[in-house]
């Protein structure tokens, strides 16, 4: 087990970023049409072909599903990873035509000090194109992709991933990019909201606080309406349909909700993509969804927490600090 979405059988991902622009798109390629579903809490959200994942929906699986800085801008992205599944002869067939299905959503990333004046035409469909292109089993954390230009409330926010085996070992793993309006640390601590959660020692082992201080509950928010967004998928290797997935995608939204403080807010556009793969089927479909939706929470809580420490802070004035260059890693007391 690598701690990453990509211990479920049957996905690679890819990144692309610009340390210029401060801004970069993950790709999220899966080798078989997969079923999947979405399900968006926050108030401000940026995303595309998401109607088409309802249940009643003609299509029944998806090519992909790309996560993008740039904000509206950033639904480009998908473009490119299109583009790159096409030359690849994938796609939903309609004749002798090949259309890719590609799901995605953005975050707002574009007042973190990057050069954001690219001409007539954004990079971002280029970025889509060689995240794709770079698709693999293994992929890097923190600065990267998608999470190249987040933020979140005090610190600089990022691309995490993690993974668990449910009891009927089902693979469930998560991949995020945390733009947070919120804090993903307890008040101005080192400790993370998904410490309960954490594997080993897997974002620093710094455990919970013995008490929350007061403070640590109010809800201090960054930026203005539109600014944030966490965007994210969980995947499985359950053989899942549109519904099931849905159903997975609403109880992982709870993984936001134990990292994350506030979360859901009028200020972010939090949506959160859930993707079976197919590899195993279920012996007892209401049960074991329900532990894959509840495994999928906690491994999207763990991730969130996971983008945030590997982290590192951009070079341009006035931005946040990498959780690294505030807290020296530290084992739990």
């Amino acid at each position: 087990m690598r701690n990453l979405i990509t211990d479920v059988a049957g996905l690679k991902v890819g990144h692309a970023d610009d340390a210029r622009l401060a801004a970069g798109v993950t790709a999220i390629l899966f080798d078989r049409p997969a079923a999947a579903a979405v399900d968006v809490r926050g108030g401000a959200p940026g995303t595309r072909e998401t109607d088409l994942l309802d249940a009643h929906r003609t299509v029944a699986a998806i090519d992909a599903v790309v996560l993008s800085g740039g904000s509206a801008y950033g639904l480009d992205s998908p473009s490119g990873v299109q583009a790159w599944l096409r030359a690849h002869g994938r796609g939903f067939a309609v004749g002798d035509i090949r259309i890719p299905i590609v799901c995605g959503a953005a975050l707002f990333d574009m007042l973190n000090g990057g050069d954001k004046n690219w001409g007539i035409f954004p990079p971002f469909r280029d970025l889509g194109y060689a995240a794709a292109d770079a698709a693999a089993i293994d992929f890097g954390l923190g600065t990267v992709g998608a999470g190249y230009g987040a933020t979140v409330f005090n610190l600089k926010g990022g691309l995490g991933s993690a993974s668990a085996v449910t009891r009927e070992g089902h693979t469930v793993g998560a991949i995020v990019a945390v733009n947070a309006c919120g804090s993903v640390t307890v008040g101005a601590s080192r400790h993370f909201w998904a410490a309960p959660f954490e594997h080993g020692s897997e974002f620093g082992g710094c455990g919970f606080p013995a008490q929350v201080p007061p403070e640590a509950l109010v809800p201090h928010a960054k930026g203005r309406p539109g600014e944030n967004t966490t965007i994210a998928l969980v995947a499985t290797d359950a053989a899942l349909d549109k519904a099931q997935c849905h159903q997975v995608a609403v109880m992982a939204q709870d993984g936001l909700s134990r990292a994350i403080y506030p979360v859901h807010t009028t200020l972010d556009g939090d949506t959160v993509f859930a993707a079976a793969t197919g590899r195993r089927p279920l012996k007892q479909a209401v049960a074991e969804v329900s532990e894959i939706g509840a495994t999928a929470a906690n491994v999207l809580a763990r991730a969130v927490a996971r983008g945030v420490y590997e982290a590192s802070a951009l070079p341009f004035p006035g931005t946040p600090p990498a959780w690294r260059d505030r807290f020296a890693p530290q084992r739990r007391e």
